[in-house]
């Protein structure tokens, strides 16, 4: 209310992960959209949760969608493409309400999923390729993530340290 806050972030990935129910979402969403005037509120989470769950949608001011081709098993020369259909499968979900790519990214480290390889290569290609689709077509994109966290081995297996475009050490990879 003091205007420091231009969009309002409530939750994310706690559907994803199993951290809340629907019902408690929707309560905090519903408390933070009262307590907080002029501001839009909206929840985080992957791109598909928006239209398997149209009451969160329907709260939501806005629809925050984590994109990533790479945990999906996409291969790099398809996945500009895949982040494409993504991001409209969120935006019909939305119907009509403003749509953020708040995660999307590439590691440049560890095991493949599927057809998606992690490697220097791939990773500057996809970080190019989004650069230029969201500037053409002015998607709102946040990319993930600014540096490589050497703490992240755990659920994410060990591509899960290597998503940064800096390393771990503060040093531009590409």
């Amino acid at each position: 209310n003091e205007g420091h806050v231009d969009i309002a972030a409530v939750g994310n990935e706690v559907l994803y992960r199993k951290d809340l129910t629907e019902e408690q979402l929707l309560d905090y969403i519903y408390w933070a959209k009262e307590s907080i005037s002029d501001v839009p509120v909206g929840y985080v989470d992957a791109y598909y949760e928006f239209g398997a769950r149209p009451s969160i949608t329907n709260a939501c001011d806005v629809i925050l969608a984590n994109c990533y081709p790479f945990w999906e098993g996409c291969p790099q020369e398809h996945s500009l493409l895949y982040m494409k259909e993504m991001y409209r499968k969120a935006a019909a979900a939305g119907n009509g309400k403003r749509v953020i790519i708040t995660e999307t990214g590439w590691p440049d480290k560890g095991t493949n999923v599927k057809g998606a390889v992690p490697s220097t290569d791939t990773a500057l290609r996809y970080f190019i390729n989004t650069q230029h689709w969201s500037r053409e077509e002015n998607i709102e994109t946040f990319y993930f993530s600014s540096f490589d966290e050497s703490w992240k081995v755990g659920d994410e297996g060990d591509v899960g340290a290597f998503w940064g475009i800096w390393d771990k050490n503060e040093k531009l990879k590409f």
